[in-house]
């Protein structure tokens, strides 16, 4: 019995580590980081004109503006007392990153269409939908999994928003989400069976599609507008 003991909690422990290594990694490769527009931004913030920081306030409140949003619909899937504390701090910051992003909404203005049948609207509300689909899948692991990616991402997502602040003169206090290693270490201990594992990383890497889709659509109404 004790070998049969010791040899599942180092299976759990390989999980764990297993779950924790994906989520570093589903961040290296489909993070928000990795999107070619962050990094030509990231390299010079003045590339961005008026209309284009209009575009990513807009588009990103579309997004994640709205409550109840991911995380709050996730929180109500989890019932292990290890996602907690994580999901207590996760809530009340993001709900300070949605007031952030309305302030930088209203101070960037309205967006202007990039043609006559603009469809961009209607496909960030469609992504939006997807998002509320994910966070609320019965598939145990699935809301947890993109609940967190979205806080990891979150930091990426950060580090455009807080110099548009800067041009746009509105105060971006610093974040109060869990870091990324906090983030990284839930996923670990929540990860004890290869199904919890598969989950926790479907749903991590279906939310990091949908800000790389979006980051997608921005680049290319740019594009189209110095084009015109």
């Amino acid at each position: 019995m004790h070998f049969r003991n010791k040899s599942r909690d180092i299976g759990n422990a390989m999980l764990g580590q297993n779950a924790q290594l994906a989520a570093q990694q589903s961040l290296a490769e489909h993070g928000s980081d990795t999107a070619p527009y962050v990094r030509l931004i990231a390299e010079d913030f003045s590339v961005l004109s008026g209309a284009d920081i209009a575009d990513i306030a807009h588009f990103m409140c579309i997004l994640h503006g709205s409550h109840p949003g991911v995380i709050d619909h996730a929180a109500t899937k989890i019932t292990e007392d290890a996602a907690r504390e994580w999901l207590m701090q996760a809530t009340d910051g993001f709900a300070a990153e949605r007031s952030f992003l309305t302030k930088l909404t209203v101070a960037a203005g309205p967006i202007s269409g990039v043609s006559a049948d603009d469809p961009s609207n209607a496909a960030v509300l469609g992504q939006r939908k997807a998002l509320e689909m994910l966070s609320q899948s019965d598939r145990n692991g699935c809301a947890i999994g993109a609940a967190m990616a979205l806080v990891s991402d979150w930091h990426c997502i950060r580090k455009i928003l807080e110099p548009i602040a800067l041009r746009l003169g509105v105060e971006a206090r610093f974040p109060i989400l869990p870091n990324v290693e906090k983030t990284s270490d839930l996923k670990r201990e929540l990860a004890q069976t290869p199904a919890l594992e598969r989950a926790l990383n479907f749903g991590s890497e279906q939310l990091l599609n949908q800000h790389r889709g979006l980051w997608q659509l921005l680049e290319a109404r740019r594009n189209t507008r110095l084009s015109h």
